[in-house]
């Protein structure tokens, strides 16, 4: 299915993100899943890998499925055991027509189950593969926030030298974003953007929905992160992409704005920052 124009005339269709459809949470109704994505609204859901073998399942789910698409990579705490061979395969599954970024990769310093000179070195070799296969990365960062953005800048920096921050393209985006709002600027100035996800909707998440407040609404793309996350009310049960509906309405109560424009910009967003339009 190609997601031409036409398909984004209901203003209120709504783009999941970021979802994992490939776990063994989905094995016993995944079609299911998928058809509860459509009735919501849902018209399109990118499924991550955080190895290679994920990466495998989340391409054979984009072949499956119309509506969905992937991302391919090796995620901080799946890192252990690298090897730059691995590159290879990534770069070859990559070129899958519907493989849409590099991810889910980034750094975690919750978890401490690899150690941090390793995330970022893998982590450095992936954000190289994606510039060179002109792909946008989709970014982990669990109370890694100070290494992060410093790779990312480093990496900015040597990728495109002295280009006008207005000329930059979003080279990815900060997926269930957890930062503050200085970080949040420099990450839009960098030329990122940000994800939000169910903790937002959180009844105890008064510190995120005053983040959410002020972040830029044309820079921002929602997420379930399924089968993690769930929002409001179905807060630790299993999550699953219908529920982006349930970030949107949150973000709509939020800003003071229609859900409908909610949804226009937040799938305008992922639409141009995943290419959709070139993608079959």
């Amino acid at each position: 299915m190609e997601i031409m124009n036409s398909d984004f005339v209901e203003v209120a269709a709504l783009i999941d993100s970021h979802c994992h459809l490939d776990l063994p949470h989905f094995d016993e109704d995944r079609d299911e899943v998928i058809a509860r994505a459509r009735e919501a609204g849902v018209v399109a859901m990118v499924t991550q890998g955080v190895d290679l073998p994920s990466s495998r399942r989340a391409i054979a789910l984009a072949e499956r499925y119309p509506e969905v698409y992937a991302a391919v990579g090796i995620h901080p705490n799946d890192c252990a055991d690298f090897q730059p061979s691995m590159l290879d395969e990534l770069r070859s599954l990559a070129a899958h027509p519907k493989v849409v970024a590099i991810g889910e990769i980034g750094l975690d310093d919750y978890w401490k189950t690899v150690p941090m000179d390793q995330q970022i070195r893998v982590l450095r070799l992936q954000l190289d593969l994606a510039a060179a296969l002109g792909l946008p990365v989709i970014l982990h960062d669990r109370e890694a926030h100070e290494p992060i953005m410093a790779e990312l800048r480093a990496w900015v920096r040597e990728r495109l030298p002295g280009t006008p921050l207005a000329q930059r393209p979003p080279y990815g985006v900060l997926h269930s974003f957890s930062g503050d709002l200085a970080m949040a600027h420099e990450a839009y100035d960098l030329g990122f953007i940000l994800g939000l996800a169910g903790p937002v909707t959180f009844k105890n998440a008064r510190g995120l929905q005053v983040l959410a407040r002020q972040l830029d609404p044309d820079r921002l793309m929602i997420e379930t992160d399924a089968p993690y996350l769930s929002p409001h009310p179905y807060r630790g049960k299993r999550n699953e992409p219908a529920r982006v509906k349930l970030v949107a309405e949150k973000l709509a109560e939020l800003w003071d704005m229609p859900f409908e424009q909610v949804a226009f910009l937040t799938t305008g967003t992922a639409r141009a920052f995943f290419a959709f339009d070139h993608k079959p």
